[in-house]
């Protein structure tokens, strides 16, 4: 088949898959600028390549015109998470929304598979707009932890690389690992609130530290330049306290005075 027609044919699903990748992007980008903890930590995305497919095609005795009907990873998000609990969340996250529709889920952490593969798959119907009109294309979503996503990347590979005749002894090992990393994500599951907490108070600094300097460089624009740096001045003693309720306090009596150069500005 010539190259072009492959262009034609995978294009709706280079378009589904960047748009998947920025919608749970600014999932991420709304909970931590409300100052809430994202159960989603970070995402990524990619198109199958054509040797990919025409490889699981023949696998699967699967006709080239029937490749679009049967193989529902030509796009595939990962969406990764820090603890096993975030997983269900994000799922749960995913039916909800109205811009993609759940066709099947696969829970491969509850029923791990025979290798030690643990993750969460979606498979979801997505609409996008191409110059030839609407098309509706299946995508499938990958949920796991960061170590569950280190395991598969190196078993994936591994696979690869023994054409999927891997030695016995590389899969023992690969199963305890496997082991290693239930343990692992069980562990981190159990301080769960203490990191969440930490985080939280990270993302709340970060975000009024923000506020505090775009109103400060404002300042400069409206009011005495002598009372800006006093202000700026007493702005990094707090910050250096590292007091979060003293940032607190200044924060709002600073949104005080702002408010009151606007008030004059307008008279």
């Amino acid at each position: 088949m010539e190259i072009q027609m492959w262009r034609e044919i995978l294009e709706p699903y280079i378009l589904a898959v960047e748009e998947m990748k920025i919608k749970f992007n600014h999932v991420i980008k709304a909970y931590r600028e409300a100052g809430m903890y994202s159960p989603i930590e970070q995402v990524t995305g990619r198109v199958k390549k054509i040797s990919s497919i025409l490889e699981k095609a023949q696998k699967k005795h699967i006709k080239f015109e029937e490749i679009e009907n049967r193989l529902e990873d030509i796009a595939g998000i990962r969406i990764i998470c820090q603890f096993v609990e975030d997983i269900y969340k994000v799922a749960e996250l995913i039916r909800r929304r109205c811009d993609m529709k759940v066709l099947s889920e696969k829970d491969y952490i509850k029923n791990q598979k025979e290798s030690g593969y643990r993750s969460y798959h979606m498979i979801v119907e997505y609409r996008v707009e191409t110059l030839n009109g609407t098309k509706c294309i299946h995508a499938e979503i990958q949920i796991r932890t960061l170590a569950m996503n280190f395991w598969a990347t190196i078993e994936h590979s591994l696979q690869y690389k023994y054409k999927h005749n891997m030695p016995s002894n590389l899969t023992n090992r690969l199963h305890a690992a496997a082991e290693a990393i239930i343990i692992l994500d069980q562990e981190m599951s159990s301080v769960r609130n203490e990191i969440m907490d930490a985080q939280n108070s990270f993302n709340i600094k970060a975000n009024m530290v923000a506020d505090i300097l775009i109103s400060i460089q404002n300042l400069y624009k409206v009011a005495n330049k002598r009372e800006v740096v006093k202000i700026q001045d007493e702005f990094f003693k707090v910050y250096e306290s590292e007091d979060l309720e003293a940032l607190e306090r200044f924060h709002k009596e600073l949104d005080i005075i702002a408010e009151g150069y606007r008030a004059q500005s307008l008279q």
